[in-house]
């Protein structure tokens, strides 16, 4: 009897380390998910000439490895590859589009658009999401963006994407005019 006490307690002592050891990995796996998961708040967006700047996009991550990392697919037009989490990309200081972890946004390959009001004051969000509307063409963001799937949705001249309405000119002066930026 005592043999059998004592294989029981063993036996259920393993058990017990088995889940405790699975609860830990599953909560691991957690963290990991929720490190990557990323905040936006009108704070996020500030004065688009303070970011990086590749041709007329401006690139922010927080992160400076994956900036460089976000910086070199841009510049490169690196194709079937995945911008880094966390990764803001914007044109005109109106609108971005901000990379978040595999799954958030499935028809925007994980990016979600926004249309944003500017003032000296700082931003705020009027619309975000994978169905913002481009205000400028009146269509959705990602009817335009759609195309460039082979560069994870990012437009640039020359692949995927339709040519905007505005210059290259006129673009720089969008910028130039962001009303958050400090003048000089």
């Amino acid at each position: 009897m005592r043999q059998l006490i004592t294989f029981e307690v063993r036996f259920l002592s393993k058990i017990l380390k088995q889940i405790v050891l699975v609860t830990g990995l599953g909560t691991c796996f957690t963290c990991g998910v929720l490190a990557d998961d990323i905040v936006v708040s009108e704070q996020t967006f500030s004065c688009i000439l303070d970011w990086a700047k590749v041709r007329n996009t401006h690139i922010k991550n927080d992160d400076p490895e994956k900036l460089k990392e976000a910086i070199r697919i841009f510049r490169d037009s690196v194709p079937n590859t995945e911008y880094p989490v966390g990764t803001i990309l914007q044109l005109i200081p109106s609108e971005a589009m901000i990379k978040h972890p595999r799954g958030t946004f499935a028809k925007t390959n994980d990016w979600e658009f926004f249309s944003l009001d500017l003032s000296a004051t700082g931003t705020k969000i009027s619309e975000r999401g994978d169905n913002v509307i481009n205000h400028l063409q009146g269509v959705t963001c990602l009817s335009c963006h759609q195309p460039a799937a082979k560069f994870d949705f990012v437009c640039e001249k020359g692949h995927g994407c339709a040519p905007l309405p505005v210059n290259d000119q006129q673009i720089a002066a969008m910028q130039e005019a962001d009303p958050r930026c400090a003048k000089k």
